[in-house]
């Protein structure tokens, strides 16, 4: 008993440093971190179709990335959500996986543009292309498309490859993507602002029409029907063509990405992007083979478009010439916008929002307008280029360099130099100054 008596005493006559000492700026920002984790996650799992749920445990996402926390337990918070939270809520309800599954597609899409037009200053505005091609390659082989016009598939394979194809084409997707965006970047090689912009939308245009009437006299693309069933991925046996399996595949495709696209902006191909987009001149003049890296910087864009076309195909289990449009183009050029060019962070944030404006939150107006006694004629997703407009404009004028602009690496010159010279009759001075 008196051992408890002097605990308590001592425990009262703390100072009150003593408490705030305590409080420490790393122990409020883990005990902060773990509290919008447990927020996020109670609320998506009571809410899971809730637009606004998924807003917030992305959002927590995003703020764990910015925590002042052990790197390791950022990363476990961060993993928690993504594989754990968001999954779990996807099997409460399918729609929260089939959301998040095109989220990845739009955010690898938009980390490829960005290369193009944020790393390396090329306003690709066909950047669609890519994308069609790689779903193409591996629809046609896995469905009865191929058995149309190749006899050993109507023999052996009439509903096209298994699931195994998916794993087989993902290479073949890439390099097929890679090579059309060298093909779009060849004749291109000395075209810059607008006459770029217009070739490029020119070659988006071009795939699709060549996707929509290459039906005769050899039906290879279907037409403009486009291509039905197309068999899902499996792995090891199991079906992965079921929406929890589907977003794994695509978050693995999202950091992968993401991963590559942080290794070049920090690589010599980066900062060799980074000069061209400033000044090719000066960059021609330092050195810089820019014919080898407009060319790479195209086909490496293209090559992650070609992929997630894939996982596309499989998520919709249909496509047609129509799905590539130019408009598709547009909106993942608003997302790097909205988010940030050259941002890698920005990117995904801004495909993150533009993806849950159009699939979540417009349709969920248009829902609220009809209990409001709006016209039923007033649909609010069929206002999504007028939207994006609006954003892209709001964007220019206010927030020119997105939501989360990239931060530009500064060379310490006077590290690097060393002290100026002393002049005579001068006391000297230092290249920082």
């Amino acid at each position: 008993m008196n051992a408890i008596k002097k605990g308590l005493k001592s425990a009262l006559s703390w100072p009150a440093h003593r408490f705030a000492q305590l409080l420490t700026a790393e122990r409020t920002a883990l005990v902060t971190a773990l509290l919008v984790t447990v927020l996020a996650s109670a609320y998506q799992v009571a809410a899971p179709a809730s637009g606004l749920a998924i807003l917030c445990t992305l959002g927590a996402a995003l703020a764990l990335s910015y925590a002042g926390i052990k790197p390791w337990l950022r990363v476990v918070l961060m993993t928690f959500l993504l594989l754990g939270v968001l999954p779990y809520a996807g099997t409460l309800n399918p729609g929260v996986s089939s959301l998040m599954i095109q989220m990845f597609i739009y955010i690898a899409l938009a980390l490829g543009l960005n290369l193009v037009v944020g790393f390396a200053g090329l306003l690709d505005l066909g950047y669609i292309a890519f994308f069609a091609g790689g779903a193409y390659v591996y629809s046609i082989f896995a469905s009865s498309q191929a058995a149309k016009f190749l006899p050993w598939f109507a023999a052996n394979a009439p509903q096209g490859l298994g699931g195994w194809w998916f794993w087989a084409a993902l290479p073949l997707a890439l390099l097929v993507a890679a090579f059309m965006g060298i093909a779009l970047g060849l004749p291109v090689m000395r075209m810059r602002g607008d006459y770029l912009a217009i070739v490029t939308l020119g070659f988006g245009e071009v795939i699709q029409v060549i996707a929509r009437n290459l039906d005769t006299p050899i039906n290879i693309t279907g037409g403009a029907p486009g291509i039905a069933p197309i068999q899902a991925p499996t792995l090891f046996g199991m079906d992965m063509g079921q929406p929890t399996s589907l977003y794994y595949i695509g978050l693995v495709f999202v950091v992968l990405t993401a991963i590559a696209m942080y290794r070049i902006e920090h690589s010599r191909v980066g900062r060799a992007l980074a000069a061209m987009r400033e000044d090719d001149i000066a960059a021609r003049a330092m050195g810089v083979p820019l014919v080898k890296m407009k060319l790479l910087a195209f086909a490496t864009g293209a090559s992650f478009s070609g992929g997630m076309g894939m996982l596309f195909a499989v998520k919709q289990h249909f496509i047609n010439p129509d799905t590539f449009g130019f408009m598709e183009s547009i909106g993942i050029l608003a997302m790097i916008i909205l988010g940030g060019l050259g941002s890698i962070r920005g990117v995904i944030v801004g495909a993150a929002a533009v993806t849950l404006l159009r699939f979540q939150f417009l349709p969920d107006l248009s829902a609220l307008s009809a209990n409001w006694g709006l016209p039923s004629a007033i649909d609010l997703t069929k206002y999504q280029p007028l939207i994006f407009g609006l954003i892209l404009i709001v964007m220019m004028i206010y927030r020119q360099d997105g939501l989360i602009p990239a931060t530009r690496r500064k060379e310490n010159i006077a590290a690097l130099e060393g002290p100026l010279p002393v002049p005579a009759g001068g006391t000297g001075t230092s290249v920082a100054k």
